[in-house]
């Protein structure tokens, strides 16, 4: 029988909370006053923070000084509320449109006025929103063996306590 001893990792804000190959086999938070959210990104790389998007149709469209991207390349990426709503989180293919701005197709359509803050790194792992006044200790299920993060787990971590991520 292989076994992995399971180990634990905690925050009060967001940052790094393991380094190297592992597989998330639990999380646990807790809210606040306010509505927020927790995202885990499979990462070594802080994510960025500043960059904003709209959507038309099912085409979003980044705006992210500097971004350094090339199309074809993927990244994770967790999106804010905008008016109209909000895009699907995930991992996806980027196509560079110039040095300041690059687009994806999101897997669901619609129209959000662009502005919209979203926060993006390596991979995307997991989000979790958390309701205004939900300060009681949340701990959602993760079936099977885990998700797995190659490079490093990084939480995200808006209008959150604290988190605590099981992993081994």
């Amino acid at each position: 029988m292989n076994q992995t001893n399971v180990q634990q990792a905690h925050l009060n804000a967001s940052g790094f909370m393991v380094l190297g190959r592992n597989r998330v086999k639990a999380i646990s938070f807790t809210g606040s006053a306010t509505a927020g959210y927790v995202t885990l990104f499979d990462t070594t790389v802080a994510p960025v923070t500043t960059a904003t998007y709209g959507r038309s149709g099912t085409t979003i469209t980044v705006s992210s000084t500097a971004h350094g991207l090339v199309t074809g390349q993927v990244i994770g990426i967790d999106f804010a509320a905008g008016t109209g709503g909000t895009a699907t989180n995930g991992n996806y293919p980027i196509t560079r449109v110039d040095a300041n701005t690059f687009t994806i197709t999101d897997i669901n359509s619609g129209s959000i006025t662009a502005g919209a803050s979203m926060v993006y790194a390596s991979r995307w792992l997991m989000t979790y929103d958390v309701a205004a006044s939900d300060t009681f200790n949340n701990a959602p299920f993760i079936p099977e063996n885990g998700v797995l993060a190659v490079n490093g787990i990084y939480a995200q971590m808006s209008n959150v306590v604290a988190v605590n991520i099981y992993y081994g």
